[in-house]
């Protein structure tokens, strides 16, 4: 195997399970996840010498697949009508995951799909692929603004979700 090769197999092993979890958590769904996954890690080889020089070539993927995902759902979007994700079919999607799941809390995925796309986005890209503030608002062609936003937004709902009837502090509680 030649280093280019040896490069790209290293970059996808270490970076595969991470960008589904990220794809995962943005589409919630599990199948189209892979196969969008699969579809940019192709495209990543295809350019690698391009790939391999980004500031984070995980993102690139990751970016890549919504994209493939955009542009799968413009060519089929007359054909087939696209039902809204609310999170209600978290547990289905969650049930078999042929061990996708391992590390992911089901509940913390079940609320976390319950969450509009751009905020799912936001934090798949913050907590599954650990980047600032920066790289996120590159990877998904916005303001970092909107991106503090959205994680603020995001946070805020995850809270509501995960730990009910418990309030956050205000200012004089604090003190």
């Amino acid at each position: 195997m030649d280093t280019e090769s040896a490069g790209f197999a290293e970059f996808y092993a270490a970076a595969r399970d991470s960008c589904l979890r990220a794809v995962f958590a943005s589409t919630g769904d599990l199948a189209a996840a892979e196969d969008l996954v699969a579809e940019a890690f192709a495209r990543a080889w295809a350019r690698w010498r391009t790939v391999r020089s980004h500031p984070a070539p995980a993102a690139w993927v990751v970016r890549t697949a919504l994209h493939t995902r955009v542009s799968w759902w413009r060519r089929t979007r007359r054909e087939v009508s696209l039902p809204e994700t609310d999170g209600q079919d978290a547990d289905l999607a969650l049930a078999d995951d042929g061990g996708f799941g391992e590390g992911v809390d089901r509940t913390v995925m079940t609320a976390l799909l319950r969450l509009p796309e751009r905020q799912r986005q936001v934090i798949a890209l913050r907590v599954f692929l650990d980047l600032d503030t920066a790289q996120t608002a590159r990877a998904l062609g916005i303001a970092p603004g909107t991106v503090t936003a959205h994680l603020a937004r995001a946070t805020a709902a995850l809270r509501d979700q995960l730990t009910p009837g418990i309030t956050e502090p205000t200012g004089q509680e604090r003190l």
